[in-house]
């Protein structure tokens, strides 16, 4: 709608190299003359009574007419279609709601009303930019209600809210699609984490929408799917997810980036035996924070750096004694949870510094899952599971929408993947093949 009114209100400004694709068909001497008479006749441009409504009613009801016409095969007041057994019947009024505002326009009928126009089909009251609109609003975060009250603000629209609902429903079946899509044979990276929505199922309470991300042997980030869990957030439902994500051709991973949760390691072998699971160093310190006064944070951040960025497996440990001896006395829960995460905090030692860098958290999906929760924090609760899945699907369709992220995401990741060539020996050209 704004590129639309940019290119009107300034038509007179721009020379015929720097016009818009879309006045390239039109008379640009009528266009410039259109809106030079609108701005001498006092004449609003956008608005109710604006000259874009009335454009555009002209506009629909001319295609209604050149319909109705190759319905009947022959023009309005054509002596050929005396005879024919169908002829015009005058019209009927109705308004649409355009993304210019409501216009009332009057669609032509025929005798036999065996005419179906395709422009503005019968009992279609919203052209498909309004429902576009209505779409990437709620994606961006909007309630239904506040898509209502901007509607009604901006166009002059009453859009009800149950409407509203009903176009964001359209997109369910293509969630649907997507969800079950197939998938490539082999990631160099998935990233997995689990949000907490609320969910009125009977009575309110909390329930986690778990995500997938992969990194692709491109360099793309690329969401593998979502699924609505049933109770926490557990190493049984991971199992599922990863085995779905197997039938749906992923037949290999190389590392597996999650935060530590107890008993997933075990998961993951079951489906992808040679893969490397990864704890997410920031969620690891983190937790470590949880068993420590907020005064003694800086002091123990300090303390466990160089022991996630230690050149060697044994260099760690030699560091984590020195964090034992200096803080397990005080604080011996922390030095405990190290201890039952070194087996899956030690892989990404031995691999190189590249792929240290991108692999050592989960801020990748998190960065995803910051997007979800504005657009989830926006609603509150969800009266059912789908319409959750809804909600996130679509904040996860609206991410980068310029596709700016993606090309710097790909550069990025050029040097980690020539280095995940060398130390996965081969597994990872298997799938570019």
């Amino acid at each position: 709608m704004t590129e639309m009114m940019s290119g009107v209100e300034h038509a007179d400004d721009t020379t015929p190299e720097t016009r818009p694709a879309a006045l390239e068909g039109l008379d640009e001497q009528l266009v410039d003359q259109l809106v030079s008479r609108a701005r001498a006749g006092g004449l609003k441009l956008t608005g109710e009574g604006g000259v874009l409504q009335q454009l555009t009613k002209r506009l629909l009801e001319s295609a209604l007419e050149g319909e109705i016409t190759d319905h009947l095969g022959y023009d309005k007041h054509d002596p050929a279609g005396r005879g024919t057994g169908n002829s015009r019947n005058g019209t009927r009024s109705k308004t649409v709601l355009t993304d210019v505002g409501p216009v009332e326009i009057d669609v032509p009928r025929d005798r036999n009303a065996e005419f179906e126009p395709r422009i503005v089909a019968k009992r279609q009251k919203r052209l498909n930019g309004v429902d576009e609109m209505v779409i990437s609003l709620f994606a961006k975060g909007l309630t239904t209600g506040e898509i209502s009250a901007h509607l009604a603000e901006v166009y002059g629209a009453d859009v009800s809210r149950q409407t509203i609902s009903t176009i964001t429903d359209k997109v369910v079946e293509g969630m649907v699609e997507w969800q079950n899509r197939p998938l490539d044979p082999v990631y160099p990276v998935v990233f997995i984490d689990a949000i907490h929505v609320k969910i009125r199922d009977g009575q309110v309470a909390n329930r986690p929408i778990y995500m997938a991300m992969a990194v692709t042997c491109e360099g793309h980030r690329y969401i593998l799917g979502i699924w609505a869990g049933d109770g926490g957030e557990g190493a049984k439902y991971w199992l599922h997810v990863l085995t779905e994500l197997r039938n749906r051709g992923v037949a290999d991973v190389l590392m597996l980036v999650c935060d530590g949760l107890t008993g997933l390691p075990d998961a993951v072998t079951t489906v992808w035996p040679r893969t490397i699971v990864q704890t997410c160093i920031v969620h690891l310190l983190r937790n470590s924070f949880r068993y420590a006064g907020r005064r003694h944070w800086d002091a123990i951040a300090k303390t466990l750096k160089p022991v996630y960025t230690a050149p060697t497996e044994a260099a760690a440990k030699e560091r984590f004694a020195e964090f034992a001896d200096a803080w397990g006395v005080r604080h011996p829960a922390i030095v405990r949870l190290w201890n039952n995460a070194w087996a899956e905090f030690v892989p990404f030692l031995a691999l190189d510094v590249e792929i240290r860098r991108v692999i050592c958290s989960t801020n990748a999906i998190e960065s995803v899952n910051a997007r979800i929760r504005r657009a989830v924090k926006a609603r509150g609760h969800f009266p059912n599971e789908q319409a959750a899945l809804k909600c996130v699907y679509l904040a996860v369709m609206s991410l980068d929408p310029t596709g700016t992220g993606r090309k710097r995401w790909t550069m990025r990741w050029k040097p980690a993947l020539n280095a995940f060539e060398i130390a996965f020996d081969g597994r990872l050209a298997a799938g570019r093949k």
